[in-house]
């Protein structure tokens, strides 16, 4: 009789069990089905998008037509179609609007020519009637395309020349040629402009660059400079230590002082920089630094005072110095606060302007120190993002104001063949192994219960 009631209660409690794995079973394939969750576990989250990709791919309104020139086996890679599928669907996961369609070069030859594609596995993107292509597969390449391709054309920076200017071409250290790389990457063109030889600033310019001049500007120069203030014209000026090369006047219109001297700050030198070099960790509440909670680096950096007035809306950008001061001393000798010549900290050291003039926002932006964007600072701190934000801003794209694509880093997980034999016999041998053991351990003590 007993053993009868404990076959039935088994019985029960093994029926019950079922259902409710099968029930747990239904639940999970719902949420699977509703719902998407992911941890990405790689070096530098590379099998999953950045926030910075994630933001790029949601502001595309609209569909976006990928198109992959791909065979169906790579000499190098092998199956390019794999690859290229897996790597796209993650931008798929966000964007269903993106679309991925394969033709092969070797039997579509003349679709190909027609689309003007050179490699094999190379992708043409298009979206709101532009076109862009890539030869090289990584989230930094295409998210940066996917950017380009949402500007609604390309904007014009001149960039002021004929005074020895930071050149946004050049490769010398003071030069900023790197960050001109990077703004043609994400759709700016650049352009030099002589105000001796022309005769204003072109009317298409989005933006006027005045990267610190080395030699004074011709007073007829500088009534340029006015003119195409005066006409509502977008600025960025880098202004470093050295005298203003004749643009006082350029204060004076912008109702700013600069203030001679170096910012000195403390909290560098304790993080082993130069003590000559601010820390930008405080910002103002701007579209520029709107969820910026990264480091920037300032070499040499002045002082930048707004002076009330009712013609400019302004907004200290950065801070910085909070235990600093402004060195108008020798900065070959023992570097100490001066009370009587030094002016102590904070001190802003950036600044954006803006009125409405002629029916637009007229916009500018005043940076203390040319020398955060030069190939030799660029890459100290977040000071490209930075810099990419301030043009973004000033050329009305403030939409696209985000933390530049990651590159990838880690590209593939490269184990020894005794660590692939260990992981073969754990899960191919050991593994089913113990799970055979525990269920036959389980059968003979239910059986043992039983007589």
């Amino acid at each position: 009789m007993l053993n009868k009631e404990l076959r039935r209660h088994y019985r029960i409690q093994n029926g019950v069990f079922i259902i409710l794995i099968l029930l747990l079973v239904i639940v999970l394939g719902f949420f699977a089905a509703q719902y998407r969750f992911q941890w990405d576990v790689s070096q530098n989250g590379r099998n999953s998008l950045s926030e910075t990709s994630i933001e790029i791919v949601r502001k595309l309104q609209g569909p976006v037509l990928v198109t992959a020139y791909a065979t169906e086996q790579h000499a190098q890679l092998g199956d390019i179609r794999k690859i290229i599928a897996d790597f796209v669907a993650l931008y798929q996961r966000i964007n269903p609007d993106l679309s991925l369609t394969f033709i092969d070069p070797v039997e579509q030859p003349v679709l190909t020519q027609q689309a003007d594609v050179k490699v094999n596995g190379e992708l043409v993107i298009k979206y709101n009637q532009r076109t862009e292509h890539l030869t090289n597969i990584n989230e930094q390449a295409f998210s940066n395309a996917l950017m380009r391709l949402a500007r609604a054309e390309d904007k014009l920076i001149m960039a002021l020349s004929g005074h020895g200017e930071r050149k946004l071409e050049g490769d010398a250290n003071y030069d900023l040629g790197e960050f001109g790389k990077y703004l043609r990457t994400n759709g700016f063109n650049s352009q030099t402009l002589n105000l001796a030889i022309e005769q204003d600033v072109p009317i298409n310019a989005n933006v006027l660059l005045i990267a610190s001049p080395q030699t004074d500007l011709f007073p007829g120069e500088v009534d340029k400079v006015l003119n195409y203030i005066d006409r509502g014209g977008n600025l960025l000026w880098l202004v470093d230590q050295e005298s203003l090369r004749g643009l006082l006047p350029l204060t004076e219109k912008l109702r700013l002082t600069l203030t001679p001297g170096v910012v000195i700050d403390p909290q560098a030198e304790q993080l082993k920089a130069p003590i000559t070099f601010s820390l930008g960790a405080i910002y103002g509440r701007h579209a520029i630094t709107n969820n910026f909670n990264y480091i920037t680096v300032f070499p040499y950096a002045r002082q930048i005072t707004i002076n009330e007035n009712e013609d400019w809306r302004s907004v200290a950008l950065v801070e910085v110095a909070q235990q600093g001061w402004i060195e108008t001393g020798d900065l070959n000798g023992n570097i100490t606060f001066d009370q009587a010549t030094d002016v102590p900290g904070p001190v802003s050291i950036a600044v954006a302007l803006t009125r409405n003039i002629r029916d637009r926002e007229q916009r500018i932006v005043v940076v203390g120190s040319g020398h955060f964007l030069a190939n030799t600072y660029l890459g100290n701190g977040s000071n490209l993002d930075f810099g990419i934000n301030l043009v973004n801003w000033l050329t009305g794209d403030e939409e696209l104001i985000v933390i530049q694509p990651r590159a990838t880093m880690d590209d593939s997980l490269m184990l020894s063949e005794s660590e692939l034999a260990m992981i073969a016999v754990g899960f191919l041998v050991l593994l089913p192994a113990f799970f055979l053991v525990t269920g036959l351990v389980i059968r003979w003590r239910r059986r043992r219960i039983v007589k």
